[in-house]
This record gives structure tokens, sequence and C-alpha cells, in this order.
């Protein structure tokens, strides 16, 4: 079926140069001068994709934009603005908008933005599919709300920025936009900022040219480019040292990138993501974080929710978590006692979804008959509901480190008193062999 699009502007050229780069794209065109045209034509007619220029006679593209939400959602929309009116590109794609493109018009940069426009469309019914493999478990408010959040913005172009505690879920938050939206036949690229050390920043994130420094033995293509057509995420952002956010903020502006060694720039097409458990807000006032760079990665900002403040959802994601950790173990899924479930809700989780996690695997380990008990479920003494909401983070992983600590003891004791036979020593613990073995190599034993 040939692809139809709906080009709204008051300007008969600009109508005229819109039409023919579409037709010359075998896309059928339909015309609109104003707004109260363009709403007669999407209650009446079908479309795969709207243009709509900012400024109109009746109105503006922003209305345009929120008429298209609430009555046609499925139709992607992008606008045209004024060169440089990046605040209203912002507000359009808050409402909605797929895209922007600046006048004067790049017809370049217009074919490729039609191009994925279309895509989006196309691929409503795959990313419905999609979202059924990636979802976040819970029907609490906060996750409702999340998950329409998320699915409104992975139709978008915009920058998002993932905030919320350590061990929320924001990298699946991360996954599930870009497995939702037109990018999710390119590839997804995490990248954990506070990893990469200083001097490999620059090289590792934008690549380097072979001979451009000691070492570099061939070219190198970069963490950014390695996203070409997909999505970048930029996990605890940060954590960039502020020379590196200058380089960042003209990848975003100049959607290209210069190696390490490199004369030119490189185009690349990607969509940025990025999350940290730290307000940055409070960083940018303190002068450790770049305002301009904050404006532009945060022009969408998703807030993931503590696991305390959607306690209704424990339940379900013990579940989950407990069948997986058994598949990893390979032991069938355990049950849980009313008790043990009844100790989980009765706890704040410092950790979040993480800490649950580990407390599960832990339970997994030592219950016995495959059934889950209030012993074998082992929490930080004193954290309960009564506790203020906001708790050092920086404690419970303490407390994590102190526990595996304990783990590696007992189980490395039972081994050499075996003299490694894993078997005797699984007795020796009360557990299975492959639990046993699973352990060890989670706690990186051997």
């Amino acid at each position: 079926m040939t692809p139809r699009a709906l080009i709204v502007d008051d300007e008969p050229d600009i109508r005229d140069l819109l039409g023919i780069t579409l037709g010359r794209m075998q896309i059928q065109v339909s015309t609109a001068a104003d707004y109260a045209s363009a709403v007669r034509q999407l209650g009446s007619e079908r479309f795969d994709l709207v243009l709509t220029d900012m400024r109109l006679p009746d109105g503006d593209g922003l209305d345009l934009v929120e008429w298209i939400q609430t009555h046609r959602p499925g139709v992607p929309v992008a606008v045209i603005t004024a060169h440089g009116n990046v605040e209203a590109a912002v507000r359009a794609l808050k409402l909605g908008a797929f895209d922007f493109i600046s006048k004067p018009l790049d017809l370049a940069a217009l074919r490729r933005l039609i191009a994925a426009t279309l895509k989006l469309g196309r691929q409503a019914d795959e990313d419905t599919k999609r979202r059924t493999r990636l979802t976040l478990l819970g029907d609490s408010k906060p996750m409702q709300q999340l998950r329409q959040m998320i699915a409104k913005v992975a139709r978008s172009q915009a920058p998002v920025h993932i905030s919320g505690d350590s061990g929320t879920g924001k990298e699946l938050v991360a996954r599930m936009i870009h497995e939702s939206g037109p990018r999710a036949d390119g590839p997804f690229v995490p990248v954990n900022c506070g990893a990469i050390p200083t001097e490999l920043m620059e090289s590792e994130l934008f690549g380097h040219k072979k001979g451009s420094f000691t070492g570099a033995v061939a070219d190198k293509e970069g963490l950014i480019r390695s996203a070409e057509g997909g999505t970048l995420f930029l996990d605890e952002v940060a954590d960039l040292p502020l020379h590196m956010q200058v380089k960042l903020l003209r990848v975003i502006q100049e959607k290209a990138v210069r190696p390490v060694g490199e004369t030119r720039e490189v185009p690349v097409d990607v969509r940025i993501l990025s999350a940290t458990h730290r307000k940055l807000e409070e960083l940018v006032k303190a002068g450790k974080f770049r305002e301009d760079l904050y404006y532009r990665i945060n022009v969408i900002e998703l807030h993931v929710p503590t696991l305390r403040e959607r306690l209704d959802d424990v339940p379900p994601l013990v579940d989950m978590l407990l069948g997986r950790i058994a598949r990893h173990m390979g032991v069938p899924q355990p049950e849980i006692s009313d008790a043990a479930m009844d100790k989980l809700l009765g706890y704040s989780y410092p950790g979040n979804v993480r800490e649950l996690e580990n407390v599960l695997e832990r339970a997994v380990t030592l219950c016995s008959d495959n059934r889950v008990e209030p012993e074998d479920i082992q929490l930080k003494q004193g954290v309960g509901l009564d506790l203020p909401s906001v708790v050092d983070e920086m404690a419970a992983d303490g407390l994590e480190g102190q526990l595996e600590h304990i783990e590696r003891e007992a189980i490395v004791k039972a081994l050499e008193q075996t003299r490694y036979n894993k078997t005797r020593a699984a007795e020796l613990l009360g557990m299975t062999f492959r639990q046993l073995r699973y352990r060890v190599k989670k706690l990186g034993i051997e």
C-alpha cells in the first residue's frame, strides 16, 4: 500500500517543495494550509505521517500535535520549526512529536526524517510484540504511569534522561524505549560512563585513527558510531568529566563525531538515552555538570520509582525472580511461604530490585525441601518501613559485600575440607551440587 502523508503549512512554496520531495519517495501527498483543514482531513482520511509547520494562521503546530495524540495516536507527526527555535521543538517533542526539522529545509535530512517516520508506522504491530518480551512487572500506579510514558517517548527521537535510585531498573527502561521505537532493528549500545578510565574515554567513545597515539595499531570505530541507526545509552552520565561533556554536547548538536587523530567529522545517526542515580540539577549548580548539556540530554525525563514506593509489586517480582534464579541454578522453582512473603513485604529495600534479587538468590541457596521460609530470608536488620525513604546507598552496597564475603568464606572452607570435592562440599553446606556450582560461579571463587 502506497504511504500517504499530510503536509500542513500556510506557505505554498513550502508545500510544493515538500510535495515534490515526498513524491520522489513514492509517497502520496495531501496538503492543508491551516489547522482547521488539517483536522478535517485527519478526521476523515487515513495518513501514515503528518508534517506540520509550527506556525499556522489559525493556531500552531503544537495544537495539531496534541490533537493527533488524542484522536489519531497511531499517526507519527514531525514539526517544522524556525531556525534556532529549539524551545518550540522541545515542547513539540514532549507533546509526542516524532522529530523536528528546522528552516531552511535540509532536503537530505528531511528525507532521512520521513523514512524514519514511515518506519515507525510500519513497525507499530511489531513494536507491540516487542513490548511483550521486555516489560516492567507490576500493576501499581507508579508503574502504570511509567509504562505509559515509555510507550509515548519511544515514538520520539528526543533525548530521554532516566532518573532513579541504583537498582531500580533504569537500563531496562532504556531497552524498552529502544525496542518499542523505530530504531528497534538497530543496535542498542549501553555505556557505563563511570567504568571507562578517563584517559581512554575519548578513544572509547569517539574512536581513533590508526597511528594517532601509541598503541593505536588500527582504526577504531568507537562506541558512539557502533550505535549507528540505533540507540546509545549513557549510564551514569554524571560521571563524565567536564572535557568529555563538551565533546558529547557537540555530538548531540552537530550529529557528528571526530575520532581521535581525524581531521574531519563523521556524521552519525543515534538516539541518546542517559541515566544516573545522582541529581543532575544539584551537580549543575555545583559546577560539576554543564548546564547546556543538561538541557540537551534532559529534553524528556522519566523517573523510575523505588521498590519501597511500589511494595504491591513485590509478589509478582518475587515470582519472576525465583523462576529466573531457579533456571540459572538448574533446579525447580521453589515455593515461598506466606510468612516469608510477609517478611519481604515488611522491608524497605534500599538496594531496590537488585537487592531483592540478591536476597532471593541466597534464599534459594539456603532453603530446604524446595520451599523458602522466613529463616531463609536474610535482610538488613532495622531497615523497615518506618525508616526514612532516603537510605544511604553506600551502606546497602556495604551490606551486600559483607554477606557475599560470609558466603564466600563458608563455601571456600567447605571446599578446602573436602579437598575441592564439590559433591561432598554441597552436602556439607546443605545444598545441591547445582546450587553450589551456581554460587561458586556467582561469587567468582574459581
